[in-house]
């Protein structure tokens, strides 16, 4: 049974997000989670079995450096996140935006991952 959101904001969210899983549920290669609040960006590298394998955040010691909801410090989570999939040993994966729109802060999450040697 499907849920009522009343807020029109977050149904959207939710209903692109849908999508995108609806995309992703059909891939060999582990996947990159973000999810994004007003103070802090969040990731998790989570493999084809559903276990996460790494997590960055801004909420890590030395991530939260200054403020902690920009997009320097989304930059700094998707470098961090980048570099734990290299010690896992994990090259290529796919982005999981999670219903958030590509811009701003998710954008600047991907470009430093990709910067960091992450293909996706």
């Amino acid at each position: 049974m499907k849920r009522k959101i009343h807020n029109a904001k977050r149904a959207s969210r939710i209903a692109r997000r849908a999508r995108v899983q609806r995309s992703l549920a059909n891939t060999d290669r582990p996947r990159v989670t973000i999810f994004r609040s007003a103070k802090h960006m969040y990731a998790q590298l989570v493999d084809v079995n559903g276990k996460t394998l790494a997590t960055a955040s801004t909420l890590q010691e030395g991530l939260a450096e200054g403020y902690t909801g920009n997009v320097e410090a989304a930059k700094r989570v998707g470098a961090a996140i980048a570099a734990a999939a290299k010690k896992h040993g994990v090259e290529a994966v796919v982005f999981n935006r999670n219903g958030f729109l590509y811009h701003g802060r998710v954008k600047a999450l991907a470009d430093a991952a990709r910067e960091a040697g992450l293909q996706f």
